[in-house]
């Protein structure tokens, strides 16, 4: 049985360290898709966009204005701008913004963005390049996992850190976009949310809590395999002749100890006898 167990369990933190291995490796996989989009136009970055919304009325404007992480775009991710860390929302009309809703307006990003959605963007961006390098971080450490259960909880430990920052991240964002969505709907223009970036977006989030839950299922796997050989070793014990386990054995062992100081006893009062016996006879 202890056997068993225990290849049981060496099976079990190999089979989650192994998955949890996969699924940090398809969220970086996923947040590779949003970091570079707009990069190219190619499938399936040129569909991975925050935003999109009919900008065509809105002074220094494109016709079509599409948010993704470092540029704004055109159409399918073409005719992109500079790319700008930490974009300010208002960037898709530098130069100009008469005409665009006037709670996307404000006096941060050379006077484009207004202050909510300026520090709104710029927060989530960090934590969402914060939640990356965390994550690249646990996958690394994450391939030692399903050999070591040390390896698998110091992952673990990654992971919920790339986790914690990911959830700010991804709500941050998608609070943002959602607004800003609505606010140009509010101003009569069409505008739609970005399927494919909310989705790999959730789905990183999705990939990072599974693996965070499955190393510390590895990490914690083996310690029922330490407490049934702790409880084998003590089972084990000599038992003093006796086969109903180490209460018996004790009292085996003091009943046999009194026994012998009894005997010794007994040998020395006859010992007594016998010299009393001696002195008489003398």
């Amino acid at each position: 049985m202890g056997a068993t167990h225990r290849i049981n369990t060496i099976a079990t933190g190999g089979a989650t360290g192994i998955v949890s291995l996969i699924l940090i490796a398809a969220s970086l996989l996923f947040l590779f898709f949003i970091v570079l989009s707009g990069v190219t136009n190619k499938t399936p970055f040129g569909k991975t966009y925050f935003l999109q919304a009919d900008t065509s009325s809105i002074a220094g404007a494109r016709p079509v204005s599409r948010w993704t992480f470092f540029y704004v775009c055109g159409d399918n991710n073409q005719d992109c701008g500079k790319p700008v860390p930490a974009l300010p929302f208002g960037y898709a009309w530098v130069g100009g913004g008469s005409g665009a809703p006037s709670k996307l307006l404000g006096a941060h990003g050379k006077h484009t963005t207004s202050t909510h959605y300026y520090y709104l963007w710029r927060f989530g961006w960090v934590f969402y390049l914060i939640a990356f390098l965390a994550d690249v971080v646990s996958f690394f450490t994450a391939m030692a996992a399903p050999f070591s259960r040390l390896a698998a909880g110091i992952s673990g430990f990654l992971i919920i850190n790339a986790l914690f920052w990911m959830t700010l991240a991804a709500s941050l964002m998608t609070a943002e976009f959602v607004q800003a969505r609505n606010a140009f709907r509010a101003n009569g223009m069409s505008a739609k949310i970005g399927t494919y970036a909310f989705a790999w977006t959730w789905a990183a989030w999705a990939a990072m809590f599974l693996a965070t839950i499955l190393l510390f299922v590895g990490c914690a796997s083996g310690g029922n395999r330490s407490r049934k050989t702790n409880n084998s070793v003590i089972s084990d014990r000599p038992t003093n002749g006796h086969t109903n386990g180490n209460t018996n054995g004790n009292l085996g062992f003091w009943r046999r100890q009194r026994t012998r100081g009894a005997n010794r006893g007994s040998f020395v009062d006859t010992e007594s006898q016998r010299r009393v016996v001696k002195d008489e006879y003398n």
